[in-house]
């Protein structure tokens, strides 16, 4: 009997801490009195600002593609605002191509991109670059999506 009266007791328990959590998400309370969770200067916070912290490349190319061009200005912008905040940029390819050959591609990349982040003011001290060539791939497989995915330079926060 004992049991079924702690068993009970611990349903009720557990309901109750489950309706004030509802309680709290659904009118917000809690979000109002800590405000944005985003630190600034960080990773979040680049995506947030800039939108993006990659860029893509068309096959076998390390210029920067016109449509990426704002996405690096927006994030030149953002590291404008953040002066303490240094970054490196990771240059990235697909898999097609051999080991050596992606690795010299994804630095032309990396270095492509800091270029465009120089260009938008960017002190270029405060960027380092690697190479990651196809060993890091955002998306597995062997078609043109995923290919395209994986032929980028990310900006990261360091």
């Amino acid at each position: 009997m004992n049991t079924k009266v702690l068993g009970a007791f611990a349903a009720v328990a557990l309901l109750a801490a489950c309706q004030s959590a509802t309680d709290t998400a659904a009118t917000g309370a809690g979000a109002a009195t800590t405000g944005s969770s985003i630190r600034p200067g960080s990773q979040e916070d680049l995506i947030a600002t800039a939108g993006s912290d990659r860029v893509y490349f068309d096959t076998d190319e390390s210029s920067i593609r016109a449509d990426q061009r704002p996405v690096l200005q927006k994030q030149a912008a953002w590291l404008g605002t953040n002066a303490g905040v240094t970054v490196q940029l990771e240059g990235h390819a697909d898999e097609r191509g051999t080991r050596e050959y992606n690795l010299a591609l994804g630095q032309r990349r990396a270095n492509a991109a800091r270029d465009g982040l120089v260009a938008g003011g960017v002190a270029g001290a405060r960027i380092s670059t690697i190479s990651y060539g196809k060993d890091k791939p955002a998306a597995l497989g062997s078609t043109e999506e995923a290919w395209a995915q994986n032929r980028r330079a990310v900006t990261v926060v360091r």
